[in-house]
């Protein structure tokens, strides 16, 4: 599975000082797991936790989810040892906090050296310079961090988001610009399943490539909302045929249901068949 078709459709956040929280991630279908170093571990846990968390990940057991490590700020007093503790962990990619621009990943990239390296949008600054820092070569995926962006904004928490879409809008073009992935910030009422699922639903049709969660709770409404449906692979694959008999035929759109197919829509539906496909997959594993 190459990174640019690896689902992303629930990436929970996991506490790195936790050992029974880091246990119960293994059997969990998540596609992505975050080990938090930094908001879930407490001051006085931070030191210990880097140890805790890198025999969790040198015992293994998390099959083909994907192993981001989210590491304290390089300003902090904690930042430089996470970076230096991760670069040995045998994470998958290391996640930077509080990323103002590209500068913060080459000062990242130049502890960690060829570690993957993913960014935290959730700083006015941030937001700015988001085509900058999505263009940065270590660059391989943006995480939304929307309660840290509301907080800077002053903002409001409303049910359609209008407060935050700018700078959601602005991070998801940088990352569609430039190959890379990007997922929505978490919905923080874990009981409210309705909720998530309406966030999940318009994070889904904006482009995002999944979510991120913070509770177990939430990882199947997650799953579902960003996976093709059925129907969806169905019309991808009559789409698919009926336009190479139309090209076959010398003609250059095809018809599905009524509806005009064009190459651009045969381009979506090779990536719907493509992202159900790599879904299954990792079923199996």
């Amino acid at each position: 599975m190459t990174a640019s078709s690896r689902p992303l459709r629930s990436v929970l956040y996991i506490p790195g000082s936790r050992d029974r929280a880091l246990e119960k991630a293994k059997s969990l279908p998540v596609d992505a797991i975050i080990f938090d170093l930094e908001d879930a571990v407490a001051p006085d846990e931070k030191t210990t936790a880097r140890g805790t968390l890198a025999a969790a990940l040198a015992a293994g057991g998390y099959g083909a989810r994907l192993k981001i490590v989210r590491i304290n700020a390089l300003g902090t007093e904690w930042g430089a040892d996470d970076a230096h503790a991760v670069a040995s962990m045998g994470a998958d990619a290391v996640l930077l906090p509080k990323v103002d621009g590209p500068d913060d990943l080459d000062a990242l990239q130049a502890i960690t050296g060829d570690l993957p390296v993913w960014a935290m949008m959730e700083t006015p600054l941030g937001i700015i310079n988001a085509a900058s820092i999505a263009a940065h070569p270590a660059l391989q995926g943006m995480v939304m961090g929307t309660n840290d962006l509301a907080k800077d904004m002053g903002a409001r928490f409303r049910t359609d988001r209008l407060p935050l879409m700018g700078g959601l809008s602005l991070c998801l073009l940088a990352a569609k610009a430039h190959g890379i992935a990007i997922v929505d910030g978490v919905y923080n009422a874990f009981k409210d399943t309705e909720g998530l699922e309406h966030e999940c639903a318009q994070g889904r049709d904006m482009g995002f490539d999944g979510k991120t969660l913070i509770h177990p709770a939430q990882v199947d409404t997650a799953n579902d909302a960003f996976s093709p449906t059925a129907g969806e692979v169905d019309l991808a694959a009559r789409q698919i045929e009926a336009y190479d008999a139309a090209v076959a035929a010398g003609q250059a759109v095809a018809v599905v249901d009524g509806r005009i197919v064009e190459n651009l829509h045969v381009a979506t539906a090779r990536e719907t068949l493509a992202k159900s496909a790599a879904i299954e997959a990792m079923r199996a594993e």
